[in-house]
């Protein structure tokens, strides 16, 4: 553990050499989350419950995953903004068209430790216009069982969050990984996975950028904070997708066409 902090430590005089600037805050909170961090062992095992998994095999007949991108206003979304230059800094996987199956690589949000975790929108939501966007790739059943499966393998084995990675893009053991890494990853031993690179350079914006073909489907935008806050809505139909989520989790929803 402490060869991991020092490691950890490290990042913040990297960010600092790169002219990284955060708030005050946002630096106590990255400094304050090290010590829960290791990037050589793993930290977190049987993260995801035996309900979380038998909701997950119930979408067997939906022949899509659901690849979520997110703009969390985070600190660590905020240092991965900074290298990645994206709009989108967090990726997140899901089974069901309603993303209640939801689930990335994460700091565990001081709940669970860091590594896999599920994961329910109200836990990106850290900045008035958070927001999400959601996109369907059809997959095979055998795929999507295969994903599901590995998502056993790496529950039981143990996982811990690649923070020293998201610098160096290496991995020290296979489960150690960050969250683009990790939907790149799942997808790869899948043989779902619909574009190329090392998976220690993925950067969440490309599962959007790199989508080639008609095999990923945009489904829409959803705001976290909207200025007019609504009760429980019914999300509008985008090309045969329709969902409905909880108000107390999405209180709006926008289409972009």
């Amino acid at each position: 553990m402490k060869r991991g902090v020092f490691f950890l430590s490290g990042i913040v005089v990297v960010l600092g050499l790169f002219g990284v600037i955060l708030p005050w805050e946002d630096i106590g909170a990255l400094i304050r989350d090290l010590p829960r961090h290791n990037s050589f062992q793993y930290l977190t095992r049987f993260s995801l419950s035996a309900g979380y998994f038998e909701a997950a095999y119930r979408t067997l007949d939906d022949p899509h995953v659901y690849i979520v991108l997110s703009d969390t206003g985070s600190p660590a979304g905020k240092v991965i903004g900074f290298f990645t230059a994206s709009p989108y800094n967090h990726v997140s996987l899901a089974f069901d068209p309603g993303i209640k199956t939801l689930v990335s690589y994460n700091g565990g949000n001081g709940i669970s430790g860091p590594g896999l975790n599920a994961e329910r929108p109200e836990h990106l939501n850290r900045k008035p216009s958070a927001s999400l966007v959601v996109y369907r790739l059809k997959i095979t059943p055998d795929q999507k069982r295969a994903l599901i499966e590995r998502l056993g393998v790496i529950n039981y084995e143990g996982s811990s969050y690649n923070l020293l990675g998201l610098i160096t893009g290496k991995s020290i053991l296979p489960n150690i990984m960050f969250c683009s890494q990790f939907v790149y990853t799942v997808l790869k031993d899948a043989g779902a996975v619909y574009f190329s690179k090392k998976n220690g350079k993925v950067i969440p914006m490309d599962f959007a950028n790199l989508a080639r073909g008609d095999r990923l489907e945009f489904t829409g935008k959803i705001a976290l904070n909207p200025l007019n806050a609504g009760s429980g809505i019914s999300l509008s139909r985008a090309k045969n997708f329709s969902i409905t989520l909880d108000s107390r989790s999405i209180t709006s929803y926008n289409l972009i066409r």
